[in-house]
Order: C-alpha cells, then sequence, then structure tokens
C-alpha cells in the first residue's frame, strides 16, 4: 500500500501529520487546518503524542470546523492532565464541538479502528515527570485472518464446513504487519522498536547529541545519526524524518543526513519535512540519500 502523507514539523513551532488513506491525524500543531483545508473532513480519529503545544495548539480549529456527531475521535495520555481540560474548554466556547469523542489512553491500549486496522500506543520517554506516562508513540497494525496451514491443503468444500462448524476463531490465525509507525516526541530508547515497519516517521531534532541544550525544559529529544543508527538495524522499509529544530538550513539536514546515510548504509528511501514547510504527500518526493 502506497501511503498518501502530508505534514508539517518544525521543533518547538508545530507538528502534525495527516495519514490519508486511514483517515488519521497524528498530532495537531498549529496550521493543519488552514494547509488541509475541506481535506481535513476526511479526518475520523486524532491520536496526539503529548501535551506540548506545538502538538496539539491546532486542536482547537480543527474541532471546530470538523466536529460531527461521533467524530473526530481524539486519543490521548491518560497521565496527561491538559487534554480533559482543552474538552472542557472547547465544548463551553464552541457548544456543538461536544459531538467529538475524547478517549484517554495507556501504553496498553490496541485500538481497533477498523476491522483490518488497529492502533497500538507505546510509551516513550520524551516527557520524565513522573508519575504516570504522559508521552506517546504510535503504531498502524493491518490485521488479517489466515488459515491454518493444516487446514488449506484439505478440498474447498471440507473447509467451508469445518470454518462453519467450528467459526473462524478455531479455524484462523491473526496475521499482524505494522503499516506505519509514529515516534512523536522522543530519544530513541529501543534499538528494535520499529523492527519490521513499512513507514516510519520518526522525530530528529538535532543534528548532534551536544545541539540539545535548546530545549531548557528538559524533555528528551532524539538527535539525528541515533536515529539512522537505529534504522541501520531494523527492517524499515521507508523513513520520514521531522522535527527539525528551526536553527538548521535545509542544506544542513540534507548533507548530515547523506553523510550519515553513507556511513551506516542505510539504502532504503530516506525523506525529510524541512523547517518551516508543510510537504504534500511525501513519499513522492525524491529521497534525499538517492
Amino acid at each position: 500500500m502506497q501511503l498518501t502523507i502530508t505534514g508539517y514539523s518544525t521543533a518547538l513551532f508545530s507538528t502534525w501529520y495527516f495519514i490519508d488513506e486511514f483517515r488519521i491525524l497524528f498530532d495537531a500543531g498549529d496550521g493543519v487546518s488552514a494547509h488541509l483545508l475541506q481535506k481535513s473532513r476526511r479526518i475520523e480519529h486524532v491520536f496526539i503524542s503529548h501535551a506540548d503545544r506545538d502538538h496539539l495548539g491546532g486542536l482547537f480549529q480543527f474541532n471546530q470546523l470538523n466536529a460531527r456527531p461521533g467524530y473526530p475521535v481524539i486519543y490521548y495520555p491518560k497521565d496527561a492532565g491538559s487534554f480533559p481540560a482543552i474538552k472542557d474548554f472547547t465544548e463551553k466556547f464552541d457548544p456543538h464541538v461536544a459531538s467529538a469523542v475524547w478517549n484517554a489512553i495507556t501504553p496498553e491500549s490496541n485500538l481497533r479502528i477498523k476491522e483490518d486496522l488497529i492502533i497500538k500506543a507505546i510509551a516513550n520517554g520524551h516527557v520524565i515527570n513522573k508519575p504516570g506516562v504522559k508521552s506517546l508513540s504510535y503504531k498502524v497494525i493491518q490485521s488479517k485472518l489466515k488459515l491454518k496451514p493444516e487446514l488449506t491443503t484439505l478440498p474447498g468444500e471440507e473447509i467451508k464446513r469445518i470454518i462453519e462448524e467450528q467459526g473462524k476463531a478455531n479455524t484462523h490465525i491473526e496475521i499482524q504487519n505494522t503499516l506505519l509507525g509514529y515516534s512523536g516526541d522522543t530519544p530513541v530508547e529501543d534499538l528494535t522498536r520499529w523492527e519490521n515497519t513499512k513507514v516510519l516517521i520518526h522525530e530528529a531534532t538535532f543534528m548532534h547529541e551536544d545541539d540539545n541544550q535548546i530545549f531548557a525544559h528538559g524533555n528528551k529529544h532524539s538527535y539525528l545519526e541515533e536515529v539512522l543508527e537505529m534504522v541501520s538495524r531494523s527492517k524499515v522499509e521507508q523513513l520520514i524524518l521531522g522535527h527539525f529544530s528551526a536553527r538548521y538550513s535545509a542544506d544542513q539536514i540534507d548533507r548530515r543526513i547523506r553523510e550519515l546515510c553513507n556511513r551506516y548504509a542505510v539504502n532504503i528511501p530516506v525523506y525529510r519535512v524541512l523547517p518551516g514547510e508543510a510537504t504534500n504527500d511525501i513519499l513522492k518526493a525524491r529521497p534525499v540519500n538517492h
């Protein structure tokens, strides 16, 4: 499946990604409605990674424009107390948005938003305040039922009879494939987290490990080299990098990506969302490293 991904991601200012085929929005920073216009109406599910303002500042207008009975469904980390306050405020300010659905979720959540599509929430280490988990990453997982191997050699009519008698739960096994991963803001904590992911959207705020003094509040981010080193050790098919600090130019970012792709032998297509630029259909652009 070729995904249509539109996004904007600049550290400190705004981050959002819209995946058209899934009708999903990951994070809702400023400008999401202004860029997507009427296309924002296609969004049914909004997954917010954490409560930093650059990841949810656009939620107010998006919800005001698109709230209708049962939609959008907005998911957020259960332990982040900002979201109930936002829900209460927006419903007082724009009463019609009360038709939107707000769901508090935890890292144990596996959300089946369609018969064949599961969203898995994953705790990450961006927000270090305790207690609770206040920052999440997400996986979009395709779920398919496959006939058990021992039944595949039987005649068609017999297979049909067995399924009718025993049901799919006893005659099929579930096969899951990770179609997309979204890191949100996070340091690289687990080199195997994104194993076997077809498209990975990962933050890369800093060019170098020692650049992160710019973030005085202490929340943790990734730097580009650790992301590419992780990807070099994982089965990831396509990589989208974003959330770069606005201190870097396009030339600095592209040169560093190419340098590190060569160093770690990263041969998969690598795309980037540059600071200050919204990018339509990211995967149709020319990869930086090709």
